[in-house]
């Protein structure tokens, strides 16, 4: 009861988006429409202190959509009983983890074991943007940071062909009388074929290499054969990534460590100073010499050849790509906001699918139920929907989605 002696409704969950402490990490997980839409529902939602500046919105904004701005990160943490964030959290974010509550964001568990027994131990719910999935093999989380994931790997590895960022002084374009620069792209799906739009919007010549004939049909179409699509097997690897000026790495198997596609011998022939963009690196890399760099420091030179594997492209254009995933991630926050984790995801297998890490009732400690994290780290797994009723009540059969994304040629 109020002073007035009316009965006041309780919250339905509290929801509380910290600041992404990741290097160089300036997006924030939820726009102020979604913030005013939670409120509305009856929603308490906390914001950081500083969470939204950088992509545009600073505290006032989002005090003016209702809400609360929480100084620090610990007190956030403590009262939130849903966590949503951009990124992974930082290994001074894992003792703010509790039992029981539900962790919103991008994971890429695969190539991280120490974060993934961190939320084991913690004992979390952890919905990993990357993996929600739909039927059909769709990842629409994931697919506007894969868009402009694509878009950027052209512009980065354009400007380190120039003279000056030590490159052999190519444009991509060419000139009237010069031939232009070969870029070389491996995987045709989201990321991919952005890439090769806007390469070849740039006036490259462009070569797409895919293991499913029907995304390089699609991408063929689409660019009105524009650019050149082949098969990826060994023989054809081994024909055009030396060539490359600018090689992209854009190859993803939904939730589990991206394959190495180019083998370190492929990487030793390629011509000095050329560039490969490896936008796969956030789950491993599919290219033999990568490693995860930062915004900060993003390149590496490795037998002559410039690597560019910043594992949060799209943090460094937080505005655009702020509001990208927001709009994609939104209908799910709210799902869970409004029935429960157990509930919405009973209701909804694409977000079944998204969870990674699932605590039971009672439990100490959470479960592996994503079968890609579960070989990547070398340990068991049990299906989600052994643990989550599906809506008739009972446990339902999983799809076989990665069936159908390879049928699809889901890359990434």
């Amino acid at each position: 009861m109020n002073e007035f002696g009316t009965k006041v409704p309780r919250t339905k969950m509290i929801i509380g988006i910290p600041k992404e402490i990741k290097a160089n990490e300036y997006r924030v997980a939820i726009l102020p429409g979604g913030v005013r839409s939670l409120v509305n529902e009856g929603h308490q939602v906390l914001i950081q202190a500083g969470a939204g500046i950088y992509a545009g919105y600073p505290d006032r904004v989002f005090r003016a959509a209702g809400a609360k701005i929480i100084p620090a990160p610990d007190q956030l943490w403590e009262k939130a009983e849903m966590i949503v964030k951009v990124k992974e959290p930082q290994r001074v974010e894992y003792q703010r983890m509790r039992r029981g509550q539900i962790l919103f964001c991008f994971l890429h568990l695969a190539p991280a074991p120490g974060l993934t027994r961190a939320l084991i131990s913690a004992g979390v719910n952890a919905v990993a943007l990357e993996t929600i999935q739909t039927l059909d093999g769709l990842l629409p989380c994931l697919i506007p940071m894969s868009e402009i994931a694509g878009r950027m790997a052209v512009q980065a590895g354009a400007s380190y062909l120039m003279l000056d960022r030590g490159g052999p002084g190519i444009l991509l374009s060419g000139a009237p009388g010069v031939p232009p620069g070969k870029v070389v792209v491996i995987g045709a799906g989201t990321a991919g074929t952005n890439a090769a739009r806007l390469a070849e919007g740039m006036g490259a010549q462009v070569i797409v290499l895919d293991i499913n004939l029907i995304r390089l049909e699609h991408i063929d179409d689409l660019l009105n054969g524009r650019v050149i699509t082949v098969m990826s097997d060994p023989v054809n690897l081994e024909k055009y990534v030396p060539e490359a000026d600018l090689l992209i790495g854009a190859v993803l198997v939904p939730g589990a460590r991206a394959p190495v596609i180019v083998e370190e011998s492929l990487v030793k022939k390629m011509k000095p100073g050329s560039v490969i963009v490896d936008i796969a690196v956030d789950q491993g890399g599919c290219i033999a010499t990568t490693r995860p760099t930062t915004h900060e420091k993003p390149v590496y030179a490795k037998y002559g050849v410039t690597h560019y594997c910043v594992a949060n492209m799209p943090g460094a254009v937080p505005r655009t790509s702020t509001q990208a995933l927001a709009n994609a991630t939104f209908p799910y926050l709210a799902r869970i906001a409004r029935s429960g984790l157990d509930q919405a995801a009973s209701q909804d297998p694409a977000l079944r699918a998204g969870i990674n890490i699932y605590t039971p009732a009672g439990a100490a400690k959470g479960l592996v139920t994503n079968p890609g994290v579960a070989r990547s780290i070398g340990t068991g797994y049990i299906p989600i929907e052994k643990l989550i009723a599906g809506p008739g009540g009972k446990a339902e059969k999983q799809p076989d989605r990665g069936k159908t994304a390879r049928r699809k040629g889901i890359l990434k």
